[in-house]
């Protein structure tokens, strides 16, 4: 998540008026013998929209059924059996509940997730006793999630003049550095209740990976997505906010911030949320799946132009997160100083 512009602007972005607008579908078929025409589709969506669809990408519709039943079925444990389980920061990896607060609202996300790794995941990963299907499915998810993004990545590395590995090298899964991981999300259900303009399932946010996969089941819609950079406002937030509403199978892609500082803002790292929805529409349960390709902790991210200053992955990481953490602490600060404010104003009157 990226806070380049932050404030405490939430319930003004919740007046934001919607768009409908229509996403590029990337088209994975035939893979090797298409690949210039991918690329010419990919580089057109990553540089203008910065979120595309992804079809004909070799996962099994049945296979994303098992990983969303595995998921639910981990959600659906009781949280003293989930806890044994809990988010390690330092390995991002682990359950948390309501635990991640976005600097652009201030408030905790109304979800709860499970992220998973590669590697030294032994602790991590729920035991068979406690979640029979969960470790199994989710390892092969994984791989296959990899295999689409090691094509998606070849084809960015080609569109932006680098050698085709340029991005599949940096992100190893076979090292230990690997920084790539999955996340299952639950959105809880929310049916009849109501909520400030503040509270989202998942507050306005960017990615700060290089490229993230996401996948929803069919009727749980609420990601919204705004234009690229160049039209966001001074809140960091877009004019208006498009509905993303995918067919079952199809890969929500997002460019992420590291690709876009590696491309010198070629490719388009947006702002996106989920949004809790009113009393009315779809209120109950949502579950996503995510899979961020993050590159390699040792990989070196370096632009040609813009940011020719080189920086490792995770010091990039680093700084992200220490930029999120001010955001938070100078919004906390805001929001104490209007909270004072209606006092003074009181004792002035009098």
């Amino acid at each position: 998540m990226s806070t380049s512009t932050v404030t405490s602007a939430a319930a003004a972005s919740a007046a934001i008026p919607s768009s409908q607008r229509e996403f590029t579908c990337v088209d994975l078929s035939d893979y090797d013998n298409r690949r210039d025409e991918i690329i010419k589709t990919l580089m057109s969506a990553a540089t203008t929209q910065g979120f595309f669809y992804v079809v004909n990408h070799g996962i099994d519709i049945k296979d994303i059924r098992s990983m969303f039943q595995a998921s639910h079925d981990f959600f659906a444990l009781d949280d003293s059996i989930k806890a044994k389980y809990p988010i390690d920061v330092s390995r991002n990896a682990g359950w948390e509940k309501l635990a991640q607060i976005r600097p652009s609202t201030g408030v905790a996300d109304l979800k709860e997730s499970m992220q998973l790794g590669f590697h030294d995941m032994e602790d991590i990963w729920p035991s068979l006793d406690d979640a029979p299907t969960f470790r199994p499915t989710g390892e092969k998810f994984m791989v296959q999630c990899n295999e689409v993004s090691t094509k998606l990545l070849t084809c960015l590395a080609l569109g932006l003049g680098f050698e085709e590995d340029f991005f599949t090298k940096c992100h190893d899964i076979k090292k230990q550095d690997c920084l790539n991981t999955l996340r299952c999300l639950h959105y809880h259900d929310i049916t009849g209740q109501t909520f400030p303009p503040e509270y989202w399932r998942a507050g306005a946010h960017t990615d700060f990976d290089t490229l993230t996969l996401l996948f929803q089941r069919p009727g749980e819609n609420g990601l919204e997505v705004c234009p690229g950079r160049e039209a966001s406002t001074e809140f960091g937030h877009g004019d208006s906010w498009t509905p993303v509403n995918p067919q079952e199978g199809d890969i929500v892609c997002n460019i992420g911030d590291m690709i876009m500082r590696w491309s010198d803002d070629q490719l388009k790292s947006n702002f996106h949320r989920v949004r809790a929805p009113a009393v009315g529409e779809y209120q109950g349960p949502r579950y996503s799946i995510a899979y961020f390709n993050q590159a390699n902790k040792s990989a070196i991210i370096q632009g040609r132009t813009r940011y020719p200053d080189p920086i490792t992955a995770g010091d990039f990481i680093k700084q992200a997160m220490e930029r999120n953490y001010r955001a938070l602490q100078e919004l906390k600060a805001k929001k104490e100083e209007v909270s004072a404010q209606p006092t003074a104003i009181s004792t002035a009157a009098a």
